[in-house]
């Protein structure tokens, strides 16, 4: 545990009514401003989805706040050590869903979702050869580490899972199918869709991909890879075992690779995976065109 005067990273999602959720939002984009922790909360009808970074004293006060509500009385929270803060600004904004989906039907993780499996179940499940491992988040972020034999969903927004599940996985409606994601978040509603399409044999990893990684005795297992997160940190170590393989490739020149950067041309910031040397002889740009634009636009 972080000590006193470190900072810390929380992520925490629960899906629960909020009444009132847009004011509940501007009353809470105040009390974070107040704290000082700094960071990205979603906040919607159906509950609230966050990350955020602070000092050691600050995310023991926003935990303490939260819980002393009695709709988040229980809420989990994930907590990874840091240097410094992981994010720049707080936003707290008010959304439709905590999670974009614009699914046809109503989804309400507490009473469908899939079943929930610890990580050491999951750890178990995986070396069964009778199951299908479905990777719940976007390509980018399984290109930078994944489960060992995951599938890859080619999609580049979650909204577009439902018909991707439609066109790639109807044979796979009877195996048993494992998702996974960052946090927990997007399986929850990922799994929803999946029986809501016939699939009969679902489940989720409790907590998600970082909590796996925290398990003593699964000790991330089984991954391969970082895991790409939303903040400044980028990515994460998973597998802390003398198994663990870089799975990332540059995006120039193909070698193994787990550092992503943004182009440094503000008008592309394409997010790209690259080694040591092509980062120095690209300049951090993702081509020689966006370099050389830049270079323009400075020549005026």
């Amino acid at each position: 545990m972080t000590q006193k005067g470190g900072y810390r990273v929380l992520l925490y999602y629960k899906f629960v009514p909020i009444p009132d959720a847009a004011s509940f939002t501007a009353e809470h984009l105040t009390y974070c401003k107040e704290l000082g922790v700094k960071g990205r909360i979603l906040i919607a009808d159906e509950g609230i989805n966050g990350t955020l970074s602070g000092t050691y004293e600050q995310t023991e006060q926003y935990m303490q706040h939260m819980h002393a509500n009695p709709l988040f009385a229980d809420m989990v929270f994930k907590i990874d050590e840091a240097d410094k803060h992981a994010f720049r600004k707080i936003f707290v904004r008010h959304k439709k869903e905590l999670v974009t989906l614009r699914y046809e039907k109503p989804l309400d993780p507490n009473s469908l979702s899939g079943k929930r499996l610890s990580p050491k179940e999951f750890h178990d499940y995986l070396q069964r050869e009778d199951v299908i491992v479905l990777d719940g988040r976007s390509d980018y972020e399984y290109d930078l580490g994944h489960f060992r034999n995951a599938i890859k969903p080619t999609l580049e927004t979650f909204k577009e899972f439902p018909k991707w599940l439609r066109e790639n996985m109807q044979d796979y409606k009877d195996k048993p199918i494992l998702t996974y994601c960052t946090g927990g978040i997007r399986c929850e509603k990922l799994t929803g869709v999946m029986l809501s399409e016939g699939f009969t044999d679902v489940y989720q990893l409790e907590g998600g991909i970082v909590t796996y990684g925290k398990d003593d005795e699964v000790k991330g297992r089984l991954w391969d890879g970082k895991c790409y997160v939303f903040d400044e940190r980028i990515s994460v170590d998973i597998n802390h075992t003398d198994e663990a393989v870089v799975v990332g490739k540059c995006y120039h020149c193909g070698t193994p690779a787990e550092t992503y950067i943004n182009c440094a041309d503000d008008t592309c910031h394409r997010q790209h995976i690259v080694c040591d040397n092509c980062e120095q002889q690209y300049n951090h740009y993702c081509s020689p065109e966006c370099e050389e634009h830049v270079h323009s636009l400075a020549q005026g």
